[in-house]
């Protein structure tokens, strides 16, 4: 009780385990090809191959940021960690075509929670690529990235990283 009464964080609250947004393909970010990314401009992270045409919530959050083409969604942990899933590249050239938002800004999200659908098929065909990183945006406030040794993922199954925030 002291703990919340003075905003201590216990060990339990600075960990979240990042589940997989997407079922497809796990690859490193240095396989995306995408400077911005494959170079962590906007961060470090992971990328997925998706196989399936849906995003859904990594953790229990908060929906921070959607843009207005569907696009990217920003989402925020309990423990304050920060995360963009970009879907597919240049994909904010088909202004919002293929993409079906589920949630608005500022929206609660469960683990598990439908984000965004998209029509991979229609991304294949009128953007560069279909590959979807994922990229933990506030990296000054995170002590520890920690990648699982993983390759193909269930999205909201399986748990891809553990992000430990300062």
């Amino acid at each position: 009780m002291l703990n919340k009464l003075f905003g201590i964080k216990g060990e339990a609250d600075k960990n979240v385990d990042l589940f997989a947004p997407m079922s497809g393909k796990i690859l490193p970010l240095e396989e995306v090809p995408d400077p911005v990314f494959s170079q962590r401009m906007m961060g470090d992270g992971f990328a997925i191959e998706p196989s399936e045409g849906v995003a859904v919530a990594p953790f229990d959050g908060t929906v921070i940021q959607l843009f207005p083409t569907k696009h990217a969604i920003g989402l925020k942990a309990e423990n304050g960690a920060e995360v963009l899933i970009h879907i597919g590249l240049e994909t904010v050239s088909m202004n919002g075509e293929g993409f079906e938002a589920m949630v608005s800004e500022g929206d609660k999200v469960k683990k598990g929670d439908s984000l965004v659908t998209f029509d991979i098929q229609l991304i294949n065909e009128k953007a560069s690529s279909v590959i979807s990183p994922i990229i933990v945006t506030n990296g000054d406030d995170i002590e520890v990235l920690n990648m699982r040794e993983v390759d193909h993922v269930k999205a909201g199954s399986d748990a891809v990283m553990d992000i430990t925030v300062k």
